[in-house]
């Protein structure tokens, strides 16, 4: 080999053994040594580059995915949110069992849809008894013309007997009372003014010039029926009587002062007994706070044994239950799930322990049902278990307890439960269980121990249903007249929703209360009367309860 020869070996055929030897310029080898590098550079670079795009494909897929999980996501929320919106809250019993709009299959082949109104099936209701009314009696006689017979026209002769039918009328009417003090005259020869007139009658607001029935009916349509108070002087300017606005505000005012002793001591009472069920809602107070912004504040509800009372607060804090609790206190709080209840001092010493409400589980489950429609038939088993829940404790609590119906039902009870439990326990161990039905599982598992107290204590309900009917009230008046104007009103506000509650346990008429309190209220000169004891329904003795009892409502009768 020279040096401008390179002699390369190389086969001659891919199935000979031999080598040839082949010569090559140098500047070929070289030019050819060169390319062969360039090439290998870019096979790397495209090797490499392939690698580089395939992960990037991977991590777009894998974005892809997340973003598909995050749209089905948002677009489930937007679903739940909607039905929050537009759809049903009623928490009554549909006609379609539970379900609340769901279309369970098995509820459609077991329940036809029937029409409204009073079923064939069904008794008719007792007509209802009236005789406790005032009578006022009517002739009514045949006029003059028809008085003879209509054949011969001989006059007819009048006839002791009648014959009698009723009617009931309402008459609502605005009058004044002219109240004449008799004066008299001394006929003796003592000293002093020779002229004596009989005392004015009591009233309750000094110098005022409207009577307690005017107030009564403010307190009842406003706190009562939570009508707005411009409604209620609009009806009575039909009447004849025009009331300024004015005067009612500076009346109400008053009349808190007076009211204020006997809420406190529906407060004080309150907090005794084991069993207790709360909520809070909403309440706006249109007065300007230090350090806080807005004009929202929240009505807390507690209903005790034989009590109800509203906490007006301007906070959502656990500050408020925890203050209206006090140390001796003891048992039973049956809540909805909201953090606050749980971070009591009291729930944390375990003084009083928290029961949950299966309603607001069942809502869990509905709103997965309606938000994500691929799971509906999921949403809809857990809802049959919970639907089944009820309806074995329903035949527990109408057993006799100890009699062999009711271990019957507290066994299949206690079975249902813990079939329940595995249940959430087997689904929670998959793997790929759904995200929305992870999270209601958890909340499950998470309240599981409060949830289940009522098994153990058939007295703790399933759910606060009750406490929820007592919010609706304040919740109706909040859309009337949208809350308070001022922190006194506000006060008012709580104090007569709690007497009025009250009141109803206890199965007395508020009106018939209110006058009652009213009228010692002016003989005490407009004050509060020294022993306000005597008033509290848990005081009062069986004759004043007959008396101020609500015997215008037939047994069973719904009052809501």
């Amino acid at each position: 080999m020279d040096g401008q020869l390179v002699q390369v070996s190389c086969a001659s055929d891919s199935l000979s053994q031999s080598a040839a030897l082949v010569v090559i310029p140098r500047q070929e080898w070289v030019e050819l040594c060169a390319e062969v590098r360039r090439l290998g550079r870019e096979n790397l670079e495209f090797r490499q580059q392939v690698g580089y795009w395939k992960s990037r494909h991977r991590d777009a897929l894998c974005r892809i995915a997340t973003l598909e999980q995050k749209i089905d996501q948002l677009e489930g929320e937007k679903r739940q949110l909607q039905a929050d919106l537009f759809g049903r809250r009623s928490e009554t019993k549909p006609l379609k069992d539970r379900s609340n709009h769901l279309d369970d299959p098995q509820d459609d082949s077991q329940h036809s849809k029937r029409k409204r109104g009073q079923q064939p099936e069904n008794h008719g209701p007792q007509r209802r008894d009236y005789s406790r009314l005032p009578v006022r009696e009517k002739f009514l006689e045949l006029p003059p013309e028809q008085c003879v017979c209509p054949d011969c026209g001989q006059p007819l002769r009048l006839r002791s007997d009648t014959e009698d039918s009723e009617q009931i009328e309402i008459e609502v009417r605005a009058y004044r009372l002219k109240l004449q003090r008799r004066r008299y005259e001394r006929t003796c020869t003592c000293e002093g003014s020779r002229t004596l007139t009989a005392p004015p009658p009591p009233k309750l607001i000094p110098k005022g010039r409207y009577g307690i029935s005017v107030w009564v009916e403010i307190l009842l349509d406003k706190y009562f029926t939570y009508r707005p108070t411009e409604r209620l002087l609009s009806s009575w300017r039909l009447l004849g009587l025009n009331l300024a606005a004015g005067t009612v505000t500076d009346g109400l005012q008053r009349l808190e002062l007076l009211l204020r002793p006997i809420y406190e001591a529906i407060k004080q009472r309150n907090p005794r007994g084991d069993l207790h069920q709360g909520d809070e809602t909403r309440w706006r107070v249109f007065v300007l706070l230090e350090g806080k912004e807005g004009y929202g504040w929240w009505l807390w509800l507690v209903k005790g044994l034989d009590t109800v009372v509203y906490l007006l607060d301007p906070s959502r804090s656990h500050t408020v239950p925890e203050n209206h609790y006090r140390a001796e206190s003891r048992g039973v709080l049956m809540v909805d799930r909201y953090s606050a209840y749980k971070a009591m001092s009291w729930v944390k010493d375990g003084v009083v322990v928290l029961a949950f409400c299966w309603a607001h589980v069942r809502r869990d489950f509905i709103r997965v049902g309606k938000g994500w429609p691929k799971l509906k038939t999921w949403a809809l088993e857990w809802l049959r278990r919970i639907r089944a829940l009820y309806r074995l404790n329903d035949r527990r609590l109408v057993a006799e307890k100890g009699s062999a119906a009711f271990a019957e039902a507290d066994g299949c009870l206690r079975q249902a439960v813990a079939d329940m439990k595995t249940h959430m326990e087997s689904e929670l161990a998959q793997a790929d269980l759904a995200t929305p039905c992870r999270k209601v599982l958890e909340s499950l598992q998470a309240h599981w121990d409060g949830l289940t107290l009522f098994v153990d204590d058939p007295r703790i309900p399933m759910d606060n249903n009750t406490s929820e009917r007592l919010a609706r009230g304040p919740a109706v008046a909040r859309k009337n007249f949208y809350g308070s104007g001022s922190q006194w009103s506000g006060q008012l506000a709580a104090a007569l929703f709690s007497i009025f509650a009250t009141l109803s346990m206890w199965k007395l008429n508020p009106r018939k209360w209110l006058t009652w309190y009213f009228e010692q209220c002016a003989a005490a000169g407009g004050k509060v009367p020294e022993n306000i004891q005597l008033f509290l329904p848990w005081n009062l003795s069986e004759e004043q309860k007959r008396e101020l009892g609500d015997a215008g409502l037939p047994e069973g009768d719904d009052t809501s």
